[in-house]
Order: C-alpha cells, then sequence, then structure tokens
C-alpha cells in the first residue's frame, strides 16, 4: 500500500510540473517574447599558391651494355666486362654516383634468320657537374659501347626545401589576402583560421629532357641544358569570419 501511494503522489506532482511550464510558456507567447539567435559565422574555403621556377642542379644519365649473340654465356660475358670497365670509369670521375639496374637476359627469333640472346644492363650516372657527366657519358659511348638511353634532370633536395619555404610564406600571405577579401565581401569585419593544409608539387622526380630511340652517335659529344622546374606550394583551408548581421 505504501509503494503504491507513492507511485500516485509522483505522478501527481510530474503532472503538475508539466502543467505549470505549459502555462509559462502560453503567457510568453501571448505577451509576444522572443528570443534571440545568434547566427553561426560563416565560413568559407580559401585556396592561395606561389609558384616559382628553380634552376635544376642534378644530372640523370642512363646508359645501357647491350650485346645479341647466338651464345648467352658470351653475350653475359660480354655485357659482364663492359659493365666493369665503365664502372671503373664512372668511379675515376669526382662528385659522379653510379649503381648499376635491370639486367636483363632474352632470346630473339625472327623467320629465317637463327634465333640469337639479347643480355643487357642498365648503368645510372648522377651528379651536379653537367659538363663532367657529359663528358663520361661520351667516353663510355665511344671507348666502352654503352647506348645512352635518357638524360633526366631535377633540382636536388636542398635547393627543393629552400625553394618551398620561401615560396610557403608567399603562399601563406596570398591566402590571408583572399580570406580577408572574402570576409570584406560577405560583410564582416574580420577574421581567423581555421584548418589549413599546405601542399607541395611532386618535382623531385626527373624529368626526361632527352631519350635516345636509337644508338647515339658516339663520335659526337652529348651536348646537355638543365632546364628549369617548376615549383609550387598551395595553401588551402577554412577561414571563419566574423558573424555577418543582417541589413534591416
Amino acid at each position: 500500500m505504501t509503494t503504491r501511494h507513492s507511485n500516485r503522489n509522483a505522478t501527481r506532482l510530474g503532472l503538475a510540473l508539466i502543467t505549470a511550464l505549459l502555462g509559462h510558456a502560453s503567457v510568453a507567447a501571448a505577451q509576444g517574447v522572443t528570443t534571440d539567435v545568434v547566427p553561426a559565422q560563416p565560413i568559407v574555403t580559401v585556396t592561395a599558391s606561389a609558384t616559382n621556377d628553380v634552376a635544376n642542379d642534378r644530372m640523370h644519365a642512363f646508359l645501357r651494355a647491350e650485346v645479341d649473340n647466338a651464345d648467352p654465356a658470351q653475350a653475359a660475358s660480354e655485357v659482364n666486362a663492359r659493365m666493369a670497365r665503365a664502372l671503373a670509369r664512372a668511379r675515376g670521375v669526382t662528385g659522379i654516383e653510379a649503381s648499376t639496374a635491370g639486367y636483363s637476359s632474352f632470346q630473339i627469333t625472327e623467320p629465317n634468320k637463327p634465333p640469337r640472346w639479347r643480355v643487357s644492363q642498365t648503368l645510372a650516372l648522377e651528379g651536379a657537374d653537367f659538363a663532367a657527366l657529359a663528358g663520361l657519358v661520351s667516353r663510355l659511348q665511344s671507348n666502352d659501347g654503352l647506348v645512352l638511353a635518357s638524360l633526366n634532370f631535377s633540382v636536388s633536395a636542398a635547393t627543393r626545401r629552400a625553394a618551398e619555404d620561401a615560396l610557403t610564406q608567399q603562399a601563406i600571405r596570398n591566402w590571408q589576402h583572399r580570406a580577408q577579401a572574402a570576409a570584406q565581401g560577405f560583410g564582416g569585419g574580420g577574421w581567423r583560421a581555421g584548418r589549413i593544409t599546405i601542399q607541395t608539387n611532386d618535382f623531385g622526380r626527373p624529368q626526361p629532357m632527352y631519350r635516345a630511340s636509337a644508338v647515339a652517335d658516339a663520335r659526337a659529344p652529348v651536348a646537355v641544358e638543365g632546364g628549369m622546374s617548376e615549383v609550387t606550394v598551395t595553401v588551402s583551408g577554412e577561414a571563419i569570419l566574423d558573424a555577418v548581421r543582417a541589413p534591416r
């Protein structure tokens, strides 16, 4: 009995509170009472960038030692000998980095011709002294029988970082200018930065400047021109504007 009596009292108290609240709301509506809603702050996405041309300061050369022979062992032996001589010559040039890659061996069959084997290996050279590397490439073609496959140029990591650091500051200033312009355009007096991302373009990989489609004339020296690489830094993110007042 005591439990049922307590439950009835609790129910009556709850109904009384709900009735009081509804009555208060009705009086407020009758008297025209309103509450001000603070408008949300507008957020715009702003993007700006800064670009500059940077001189390429690294040269990359790729040459092949390639031999065709009916005897695969003889072809491999000749390629190995050529590559050994080429590596020794490259290591004698100060500032040149040399490495090997891309060893391949496969049989070639053509109509009315005896089958033969083609064996090849790639020599990769890299350096900052373009004239020294170009001279080495010419000697490797003339004296060691290597074939020039391609020449590439790129910007070194240190030069890239320095260029990106300078462009980042410029891109941020450009972004701030656009954010202020957006705030003024929407009728706000100011803004603050939200989430921001800073990105750089992918220019670190070597870009091909020359590719040999046939055996280059080993008697003529290799002519090289490093050229430029375009470096871009992009800043993108949120500009949170001051609350814009509705026009009266």
